[in-house]
């Protein structure tokens, strides 16, 4: 007995040596591939040292991978861990991927007016790099002003209870530094596009403002927003020419008369809020079925001023045909909402955030037949 226990010690010391190991002595709960390797098999040679040292050298390898990531950089480092929260709670606060609606018709008017002035759709660099950086600085000051004017109502309205500016992710004061900073960000980009859109500076911001205030005594707050984004082709044209063209007030028209149907279907959701906090919009005044007029009478003005565009511009086929592909948007858009007010969010981002895009793709795809 004594002598078979012996024997039993002496079989698994001689198995140790041959490089037998526990599985997960590196890895820990969740063994690779080669941890998993059975051990146990006898190759008749001993690779225990060479065995080591490979497993030695993955967990190495293993750990430094796990060190290096990004999401474990970022939460050992609290600073930075801070800053992209806030930089995340102030995107949401401006609703930042909404920049879309306007962007598209700033990139038309530049793109036509480029085509005017030097025959190619390209603006160049740095045109581009300015014009981009007024549409954000300009927009990003439109939407924290209306947040900030807007967060007393705001916090009575079960939809918008979860905005940053409500739910005390962001201050009142942090709000009145950000739209300030980007306010003067915006007068700075303009300074280095051209002295026009140096003057109009101001001006444009008190328009962008404006829409935030007016919806406390007029119904026609609706237009003030559309005309708000309006302002962003007829921007295009001046940091492209220098000028004001016929042509970019009309696409800027068509522009003001489609953000103020879809803000008009888009306010529906807040009739009741409306009417209880005595707020001006269209649907709390004339109702739902007035609403859904307003809206689509809107839309049609909206389609005739863009043809109107396309006849001042000189547009050929491929333009036209984008024309007509929004216009059917539009009627989508409005048969979406008619039929049910759930769908109001499909039809406000999904359908206008291609609208755009799409009509910004056949102008281009004009300019270069």
């Amino acid at each position: 007995m004594k002598k078979n226990t012996q024997d039993n010690m002496e079989s698994k010391d001689f198995g140790q040596n041959r490089g037998e190991s526990p599985k997960k002595d590196f890895c820990g709960e969740n063994p690779c591939d080669f941890c998993e390797v059975d051990s146990s098999a006898d190759f008749g040679v001993d690779f225990s040292r060479d065995s080591n040292r490979e497993r030695l050298a993955h967990s190495t390898k293993a750990q430094a991978s796990t060190q290096s990531s990004p999401s474990r950089s970022i939460a050992s480092f609290p600073p930075l861990q801070s800053l992209a929260s806030k930089i995340a709670h102030f995107s949401e606060l401006v609703a930042f991927k909404h920049t879309i609606f306007s962007a598209s018709f700033i990139l038309i008017a530049m793109c036509v007016a480029s085509v005017e002035s030097n025959g190619s759709i390209w603006v160049g660099t740095k045109t581009f790099c300015l014009c981009a950086l007024a549409l954000i600085t300009a927009r990003n000051f439109a939407m924290g002003f209306n947040r900030f004017c807007d967060r007393k109502i705001d916090a009575l309205n079960p939809r918008t209870t979860s905005r940053p500016s409500v739910d005390g992710r962001i201050s009142s004061f942090s709000i009145a530094i950000f739209c300030a900073i980007n306010a003067l960000g915006f007068i700075a980009t303009s300074y280095f596009i051209n002295h026009l859109a140096f003057s109009l500076s101001v001006p444009f911001l008190l328009i962008l403002g404006g829409y935030s205030l007016m919806k406390r005594f007029s119904a026609l707050a609706h237009l003030v927003l559309g005309i708000s984004l309006g302002l962003a082709p007829i921007a295009g044209v001046i940091a492209v020419s220098g000028e004001i063209s016929a042509w970019s007030v009309i696409l800027a028209v068509g522009v003001a008369f489609w953000v103020a149907g879809f803000d008009i279907l888009y306010s529906l959701q807040d009739i009741e809020v409306d009417k209880r906090e005595g707020l001006f919009s269209v649907p709390s005044r004339f109702g739902v079925r007035g609403a859904l007029i307003f809206s689509r009478v809107f839309h049609i003005f909206a389609v005739l001023a863009w043809v109107w565009f396309g006849m001042s511009a000189g547009l050929g086929a491929f333009g036209f045909v984008g024309i007509g592909i929004s216009a059917i948007m539009l009627c989508y858009e409005q048969y979406l909402v008619s039929k049910d007010f759930a769908n109001i969010p499909k039809a406000f981002f999904v359908t206008n955030g291609y609208l755009g895009f799409i009509l910004l793709g056949f102008v281009v795809l004009d300019a270069l037949v």
